[in-house]
């Protein structure tokens, strides 16, 4: 299948240019944790795309005059060039190469900035490779302009994933699926698909405020803990509930169950972090603040009969999920009450969007 991907003709015809694009990030709802190479996941996922929280990336190229030797590139994060970037987008360019063979005949410059905190938990990396993965994909349809836009899209999520995976799924959609799953027709491990089955009117606007309850670099990256799941005592069977958990969210999807929703999405969220606790090494990436809003979360549903829920990334930070029709006493009580358990008492409010876009610049 990867076959597909790889142009029989594909010379860089084209001196210099430069592209923008801007991706969002987004939030699984039945979550990954496992993969096999190359970035491919253990089980199916499923994720809101969200809106406010995006990358924006400007990739200026030119030709090259000296093509011996590797990449030539350099990554500008927020105006400064940051080197430390530099060994992974390598490393993504390696993975990519013979699906996009003119790599090697620019100098390119990615100039990026996040609307939200760099290594925030809000999933820098899948927003940054998308953003990376579509400004190519430009690059291409320039010499390629037979390119279908399906076919763009397409494989722009392919490349996106072997950048990071869940980058796959902030590519196209209000709801995205990656990985094979037998009930959703077109799903594939190698690229993020469009949720297009039946989707009821509560969920097109899902609101999603994001805690930021540290701040800073993780303690283990979600490469690692991603590894900890080969031999992991209970991945098998965690890979199977995630499989049953995409079917289960169909048809709470179709039916409006948000009471289902809230408690399919926090297992998920529970089960994520219960698997790194139980790895070897084990590690814990929640922080005593995460766990207070959970508290706090399940005292005021139990207080107001309200349908506010919460899920989790691989970090300490909290995505709070609510139907857009709470979104004013929600906010007022997020303002009041949790926002003094947030690193400086940040927080972003968010809502389900539409994937990413090209902008002029």
């Amino acid at each position: 299948m990867e076959q597909k991907f790889i142009p029989k003709s594909l010379a860089a015809s084209k001196a210099s240019g430069k592209v923008t694009w801007q991706t969002p990030s987004n939030i699984a709802l039945v979550k990954y944790w496992g993969k096999k190479n190359p970035q491919l996941p253990e089980n199916t996922s499923i994720s809101f795309t969200l809106s406010n929280c995006h990358t924006t990336t400007t990739l200026t190229y030119g030709k090259r005059k000296d093509l011996r030797g590797t990449y030539d590139f350099k990554v500008v994060l927020d105006g400064k060039e940051q080197e430390d970037f530099k060994p992974k987008i390598e490393t993504f360019f390696k993975r990519i190469e013979k699906y996009v063979p003119f790599l090697r005949e620019y100098h390119f410059v990615i100039d990026t900035k996040n609307s939200f905190p760099h290594s925030s938990g809000i999933a820098s990396s899948a927003s940054g490779m998308s953003a990376i993965a579509l400004c190519l994909m430009s690059i291409e349809k320039e010499i390629n302009i037979n390119l279908t836009e399906e076919a763009f899209y397409k494989k722009a999520s392919f490349l996106a994933r072997l950048g990071s995976g869940s980058a796959c799924r902030s590519v196209k959609g209000d709801i995205v699926v990656w990985g094979e799953h037998e009930n959703i027709e077109g799903s594939s491990d190698l690229y993020g698909v469009p949720y297009v089955d039946g989707v009821a009117a509560v969920f097109k606007n899902y609101q999603d405020t994001i805690l930021l309850i540290d701040k800073g670099e993780k303690q283990v990256s979600s490469t690692v803990g991603h590894n900890l799941m080969h031999g992991h005592p209970f991945a098998a069977q965690r890979f199977i509930q995630a499989q049953e958990n995409i079917n289960k969210i169909k048809d709470i999807f179709a039916n409006s169950d948000v009471d289902k929703f809230i408690e399919l999405v926090e297992s998920e969220a529970l089960t994520l972090h219960a698997m790194m606790m139980t790895s070897n090494p084990y590690f814990i990436l929640m922080k005593p603040n995460t766990l207070q809003v959970i508290n706090e979360v399940w005292a005021y549903r139990k207080k107001t009969g309200s349908k506010l829920c919460f899920t989790l990334d691989a970090g300490a930070n909290v995505h709070l999920l609510y139907p857009e029709s709470e979104k004013e006493p929600v906010q007022e009580f997020i303002k009041n009450k949790l926002s003094v358990y947030c690193k400086d008492q940040s927080y972003i409010h968010d809502c389900v969007g539409t994937g990413a876009k090209q902008l002029t610049i």
